[in-house]
């Protein structure tokens, strides 16, 4: 079992550390990893989706979670958001839910005689937006628009949000009644898109012995504060990359816009995505420059959502596994440089 006291006490290190010296490249990897092993005392036994989740959160993207229901995506929302001091909101997404539920709504005072805005849950540093594609396009584009602006805009003010600010969306792949598919404009503004799937049967058995009513992350302290990791977030702005791995870049994009398997490739939006995501995943490595490995093990989760596959006769078929499937395929045909 994890020693959770060894951990408390490199928190404590870290954070009188992050009070006396300012995060730099050097000690990057020793507050990211902290982060990471935080959230995973409560989120056992998938380093990977955590580590995926992290790069994100540093790149300053947003993450869609195609999941069966129950696997954990609200508990590593959670995990995340108290590990960094963040405001957490969760938006369960229905098929009456409307654009001002998640916006806010200006409300008229008749004691003052004005009108003063409450804003929504979208108001918040982390937030989960829970089966996405349950609610119509319209509340759908409302969110979607607030993601890629990072402001809201309503009775011709326009409003910040908070910084730094994540969208964690999750949608149930299995399940198509009643539901409202993302379109392709859509799916193109998350950064990346996971699945966690079922934990490993020892991880699992364990939860099940050890856990009580309580829920473990209520307990979750703050390991880094927002100003950490808004500098964590401009570290990435500064991490190089060699012309030779974005020329490796520009061949894996251009295969997906040339194969005939897909019916559209990969946009610039998603070109950029993925040079961001690679320099997020250098800085987690404690690296001030990308190798190949930084995209290498990101193409899949940052490309695959971004393509539109052919079934036969030129019908659409948008399997998560094919598309990835077809990723990897497309990548292990392009020579990785050296």
């Amino acid at each position: 079992m994890f020693d959770q006291s060894i951990l408390r006490g490199s928190v404590l290190a870290l954070q009188a550390e992050t009070r006396e010296e300012r995060v730099g490249v050097d000690n990057s990897a020793q507050v990211i990893n902290t982060l990471i092993k935080h959230a995973e005392t409560v989120f056992r036994g998938k380093t990977e989706v955590v580590e995926l989740a992290v790069t994100c959160l540093l790149a300053g993207g947003h993450v869609l979670f195609e999941d069966v229901p129950g696997v954990g995506k609200t508990t590593l929302a959670q995990a995340l958001a108290r590990s960094i001091g963040a405001e957490f909101q969760r938006i369960q997404f229905t098929s009456d839910l409307l654009p001002a539920d998640i916006l806010g709504v200006s409300i008229y005072d008749q004691t003052k005689g004005t009108f003063s805005f409450k804003p929504g849950p979208v108001f918040a540093n982390v937030v989960l937006a829970d089966e996405i594609n349950r609610t119509t396009p319209r509340t759908q584009s409302a969110l979607l628009e607030a993601m890629a602006e990072g402001r809201v805009s309503l009775d011709d003010k326009t409003l910040e949000l908070p910084k730094p600010f994540m969208v964690m969306a999750t949608q149930n792949p299995l399940e198509f009644h009643g539901t409202y598919p993302l379109p392709e404009s859509q799916l193109d503004r998350f950064l990346m898109r996971l699945t966690i799937g079922y934990p490993a049967r020892d991880v699992e058995r364990e939860l099940l012995l050890n856990r009580r009513r309580s829920e473990p992350v209520d307990s979750l302290d703050k390991v880094i504060d927002l100003p950490t990791l808004s500098a964590l977030q401009q570290l990435v702005d500064q991490v190089r990359i060699d012309e030779s791995l974005v020329d490796f870049v520009m061949s894996v994009i251009t295969a997906t816009r040339t194969s005939a398997h897909l019916r559209t490739g990969v946009s610039t939006r998603g070109a950029l995505a993925m040079v961001r995501a690679a320099r997020a995943h250098a800085l987690m490595r404690g690296r001030s420059y990308c190798l190949p490995d930084d995209f290498t093990q990101l193409f899949v989760p940052v490309l695959s959502h971004r393509v539109s596959l052919r079934g036969p006769g030129g019908s659409l078929g948008s399997s998560r596994a094919e598309a990835e499937a077809l990723i990897e395929d497309l990548v292990s045909n392009i020579p990785i440089p050296l």
